[in-house]
Parts: structure tokens; sequence; C-alpha cells
């Protein structure tokens, strides 16, 4: 979960790490801290607790300066966001940057404890830096020091050390959590993500599973897991570095409910014509794949699992074939039962979600193919899926998923139409279904004009602390990811229902203290829906309903309604979840919450 970055560099790095620090703060933000060897050849630190802009205040009251160094921005597992728990963590000569979890921890702890080593931390980082350190003694090498170490250690890891020792020389690992190694002139840089690199490069390297890369200002050595010397390809980056610039916009997540007008376009753009879908879209051999799929199993996690519940209904009402859908860090832990000829569909937003990428390989040989449907080119859920789709969204800083979330839905509704034109799915309703698809942006416009009557409308959620939200059929997902959205930036607790479920427990929390929040397209079920709202009204709950503009709703003393365009039924789903998002975000503005950095949560769940 944790993001970090190194350098090794002709010139001084430390702007170049806390550059980087800020372009991951995506990825965690209780503590930061550098370590780079200064010209005296010293180890020179700086922690701070809290963001990066903490350490960043340190750095200019009291320079640092070095040509080599490592970062790291925490998302804390063991031990509270704290000075003494940050990172870079040193061992004498040493340090060491940390992204993952060591399992195993306590006992080498307990070992390295008996050799005279003194922890100062709650971390399991710390004992990578004492058992490195112990091995440089007997091998008087620190490449060799973190060969041997990594074959300690039980769990997940990215690693990024340096020794005053041998300067010019950093050390980079991976296994569990991506890593990439930026490619420069005269210098080259380790990341956990690209993005923190894309103002020093567009050259990466992305390290394999078991990779161990030796990195120096002019070359870098790249060893596999059996300690083979290998090659990996360097891949040019071409995308925009300003792409991931807040821009004129008060937050991240604001600027990305807007481009969804423009990324829900990407996410079609060659992968649909004007009345089919193109299967090459999902690469060498899909058709052949396809073309024996009987039933799916979908895995994901948080949001990508809204985005598959949805994916659900649209696989078993027009492709007619089974579906399953299940929560990643369930799923990979329990024994289950493949049917015959099943796709096994991955959903992740980083392609680096530990508990989808565990079920992915648990899974391995008792499914027909597998295939992703991810955002970022070159993670590890795309390399090892079978299949992949992009969803081509863009970077998504907010933690709170906004645009991933939708193109994940156009890319799963490409793939039920993929899937069910071998089944049930017509080539008349295969156009219609195209048709609406190409209507998406500019519906997307239209309802993001609706944003100054949300944010009147989010003035009644200011001193709330509950919220139910409602849907049925297929908004049901959509009333999850809803609610999902709230109580992460707002922290009002909120929790979503099928709407028929109402008499089965819900009713009870009904009442005027608790707003109740309606997605009511204009589909076959609305007749049943106006039901299940009028229990609520008939017991004092003021309802909140997101309704086609034809359904009929009107408005009283207890009933707020925002009209939605109407819009085609297959592509609802999608539309709805935009005021959704905007409720969410004017909410959490309203509250004076930190919208892009929700507290307790990172955007990347690279640990279990």
């Amino acid at each position: 979960m944790c993001g970090i970055v190194g350098a090794v560099a002709e010139r001084n790095v430390t702007g170049i790490l806390i550059e980087g620090l800020h372009r991951l703060e995506y990825r965690g933000y209780d503590s930061a801290g550098m370590a780079v060897i200064d010209r005296n050849g010293d180890l020179a630190i700086h922690k701070a607790n809290g963001k990066v802009a903490g350490l960043e205040d340190k750095q200019n009251a009291n320079p640092i300066k070095g040509h080599e160094g490592i970062a790291h921005t925490r998302w804390a597992t063991h031990g509270a966001p704290s000075e003494k728990n940050a990172h870079p963590h040193c061992s004498d000569h040493i340090a060491v940057v940390h992204n993952g979890i060591i399992e195993n921890h306590q006992s080498l702890r307990e070992a390295l404890s008996a050799r005279g080593y003194e922890f100062v931390s709650e971390t399991d980082t710390e004992v990578v830096a004492h058992l490195i350190h112990s091995l440089y003694q007997e091998t008087d090498s620190l490449k060799e020091a973190v060969k041997k170490a990594l074959e300690y250690f039980d769990g997940a890891y990215a690693l990024g050390v340096i020794s005053t020792r041998e300067p010019n020389c950093l050390i980079a690992a991976r296994s569990g959590s991506p890593l990439v190694v930026g490619v420069g002139i005269e210098e080259n840089f380790i990341a956990s993500d690209q993005l923190a690199l894309r103002q020093v490069t567009d050259r990466f390297i992305y390290l394999d599973e078991g990779d161990m890369a030796v990195v120096s200002t002019d070359s870098i050595a790249i060893e596999d897991s059996a300690g083979n010397p290998v090659e990996r390809k360097i891949t040019r980056i071409k995308e925009a570095e300003e792409s991931a610039d807040k821009g004129e916009y008060r937050h991240y997540m604001l600027k990305e409910i807007d481009e969804q007008t423009r990324v829900l376009g990407n996410t079609m753009q060659g992968r649909i014509n004007n009345t089919q879908v193109l299967e090459a879209a999902f690469g060498v051999g899909a058709t052949e794949v396809f073309d024996r799929v009987e039933s799916v199993q979908i895995i994901a996690c948080g949001t990508s699992y809204h985005a598959g519940m949805v994916a659900r209904y649209w696989l078993e009402d027009w492709a007619g074939i089974p579906c399953s859908v299940e929560v990643a860090s369930e799923f990979r832990y329990r024994k289950t039962v493949a049917r015959p000829n099943t796709l096994f569909v991955t959903i992740s937003q980083s392609g680096e979600t530990a508990d989808t990428l565990a079920a992915l390989r648990n899974s391995e040989g008792d499914y027909l193919a597998s295939l992703v449907i991810c955002n970022v080119a070159n993670s590890s859920l795309v390399r090892e899926s079978d299949l992949s789709l992009m969803t081509l969204a863009g970077p998504e800083i907010g933690v709170a998923s906004t645009k991933a979330f939708t193109t994940q839905l156009v890319a799963l509704q490409i793939l039920a139409i993929a899937l069910g034109r071998r089944h049930s799915l017509t080539p008349e309703l295969e156009t219609e279904l195209v048709e609406s698809l190409h209507l998406l942006p500019q519906i997307c416009e239209r309802v993001l004009t609706l944003s100054e009557r949300i944010e009147q409308v989010s003035e009644d959620f200011a001193e709330k602390h509950h919220a139910l939200f409602l849907g049925r059929g297929v908004e049901y997902p959509i009333a999850m990811e809803g609610a999902l959205k709230l109580k992460e930036i707002s922290y009002i607790h909120a929790e979503a229902y099928p709407a028929g479920e109402l008499k089965h427990g819900p009713l009870a929390l009904v009442d005027s203290d608790m707003p109740v929040i309606a997605v009511a397209p204009n589909n076959e079920l609305l007749e049943k829906l106006k039901s299940n709202l009028e229990e609520v009204q008939a017991r004092g709950g003021k309802l909140y309903v997101f309704a086609d503009e034809n359904s009929g709703f009107k408005e009283d003393e207890n009933t707020v309604v925002v009209n939605l365009p109407h819009v085609p039924i297959s592509i609802a789903p999608i539309v709805y979840t935009l005021p959704l998002q905007l409720l969410s975000y004017h909410v959490a503005v309203l509250k004076g919450t930190d919208v892009d950095q929700p507290r307790n949560l990172a955007k990347s769940v690279t640990v279990e």
C-alpha cells in the first residue's frame, strides 16, 4: 500500500524524491521520510508524521543533499503512524524502504534481537534493515546481502536499499508488490508507480515477480527469482504527465468525475464500431477462448466488486450464461469448485490489488482462461492474465474511485456483448446495445450539469450520521457504490439494500433523521420501486430520488427529486453512478473532510 521512490544520479536527488512522494501520496499518507547519502558519505535522514508536506517542510528548514537516496510515503500496517515507524529504516550504514508485509517478521525480530540488534520501531520493515546488515557482514556485498535476505522473507515486498559503503548502488527487489525502474541519462530511478517519475523520465522497466535490480547512474542489472541475469524491455510512456495534475480543480475527485465524459469514449475507442463489438481488442486468442466459455467467475474488491455485480446482470440477461461474483479476500481463502469452461475475470483499477492477484494465482489451472479488466498497463494482473482489456481511464489520484469505476462498467458491458453473441444475444440487440454505448459521453455531460442542483441537495446531509441507499435489479449495485462513496469521503455511515428488502429489516431504521436515497431509472422495476418508497414515506422518512425525468416522481415536503435525462436501460447503471458521485463529493466538501485522501484509506490495496 505504501509508496517508494529511489534515485541515483549525477545531480542532487532530494527534490526528485520529494516530488515523487507527492505523486505517490495516493498510496499512503500516514508518514513520510527519505534517506540520502550526503557529500560526507553519511546517511542523512528526514522523517515526518502525516503527509509529504511535513517532510518537505523539514527539508526546506534543514536541507540535505546527495546523489543517491530513497524515500517513502506510508500507509500503516505494523505500528501506528509516527516518526519512529516512518521509513526509511536503518541499520548502521544501510537504509531500507519497503512496500508490503513481511509475515514472519516476529520470528526474524526475535532471532535478530538475540544477536544484539536493537529495534526502535514497531514495524516489520526494521527487520529487513537489520537482516540485510547482518548478512552484509558475512558477504561484504550489498547485492549479495539483499539476495540472501530475500530467502528469509514470507509475505510481500517491494524494496529499495542503499548503503554508505557502496555509493552509486541502489538495490531494488519485488515479490507480490509492484516496482518499476525509471531509465534516465546518467541517472536511474525506482518507484512503486511510474507516475512518481514522470517528471524525470518517460522510459520504464517493469520488474517481474521475483526480480532484483542493481541500479547505478550508468547501468541497470536485473536478475530473476532464480538468480539468472535477464533483460527486461524498456517501455516508453507517451501520455502527457500533466494528466495527473489537478489543474484548476479544487480536488482530484471532482476533476476525475468531470473527466468521465472523455474517458468513457476512450474505453470504447477501438473496441466497438457503429454496431458491433470488436473482439480483437481482447487480445490474441480471445475469440478461441470466448467460443468455449460456458460461465464466468468474477473476482474483485471494493468498487471493482460493485462493477462485477453489475456485470452479472448483463451476462445472465444478455448472454444467458451463469456468472458468479465474489470478493477476492473471501474467494482466495475458501475451497472453490470451478464450473467447466469458466472464464476467470478479475477487475482492478491498479492491477496490483493483493487479494485479487492472489486469487488469480491460486486459480491457475482450474479455469478455462483468465481475463483482467484494468486501468494500468504492465501491472501484475495484466502481465499474469491470459487476456486483458484496459479501461484507459488515465491516472486516477483520488482515493474514492470515480472514472475507474464507470470505465470498468463500459469494459464489462463490451465483454458481456462479446460473450453474449455466442449464446442468446441477437445481432439486433447487439446493435442496440452498441448504439446506446455511443450515447454515453453526451448523456454523461448532461448529467454533470446537475452538479449545482446536487450541491444544494447535499446541504441536507451536513448534520446527518447515517444514510440508506436503495435500488432494484441492476441498480442495486449502483446503490451500493453510492453508499460506499458517501462513507469513504464524508464519514457518514451509509448502507445499501435492494429496495424489496426494506420490510426484512432496514425499515426499522427509517425516521426523519435517516435520509433515504433511491436510484430510479425508468425500467421494468420502477413501479415496484415506487411501492417500496411509499413504505419509507409512510414512516416519516425523507426521500432523495435520482429519477428518470419521465418516471413521474413529484417533490413534496418529504421528497426531493433530482431528474436525470431519459436514457436507454442498458447504460442506466453507468449514468446513474455520476449523480451519486457528485452527492458524496459535495457532502464531503460541506463537512470539511479530506476529499482526495480520506482517513485510514489508500488508493491501491497492495497488501493483504
